[in-house]
């Protein structure tokens, strides 16, 4: 329910008089100028429109800034979700590929293990700091 002082309740009172002006203007001049009265009255629809859509938009990016600023944590401290942990896996196995392929070729058996050493390490490091920062 909107309160009185409700901003999106004075757009609509705006509105509202805006379009009784145009209806009252379009009796006064007659129908020769109702399309340039219809269009001034969409222009003005279309400008509140932008209006909230840019204040939804930059709310979004503030609350997506604040997440960000939180290392991608809530307000709880939680991880968003379980995508940063899925991302990292699956950045590993992508990445994992073309490292292996090229460790594997210029040193052989050896490069290989390093290569996927390194990668689970990089894993685990992540798990670790993921179960230490819930203190578990």
């Amino acid at each position: 329910m909107t309160s009185p002082r409700d901003p999106e309740l004075n757009h609509d009172t705006d509105l509202r008089g805006d379009l009784d002006a145009a209806v009252e203007t379009r009796k006064e001049l007659g129908p020769a100028y109702e399309s340039e009265l219809v269009e001034s009255f969409l222009e003005k629809v279309e400008q509140r429109i932008d209006g909230t859509v840019d204040k939804r938009v930059r709310r979004q990016l503030a609350e997506q800034q604040m997440v960000i600023a939180r290392g991608g944590r809530s307000a709880s401290g939680e991880p968003q979700g379980p995508g940063a942990a899925f991302g990292l896996a699956a950045l590993s196995l992508v990445l994992a590929i073309p490292l292996s392929a090229i460790a594997a070729v210029q040193v052989g058996l050896a490069g290989l293990l390093v290569c996927w050493g390194g990668i689970v390490g990089v894993n685990a490091c992540y798990a670790l700091i993921r179960t230490h920062g819930r203190g578990e």
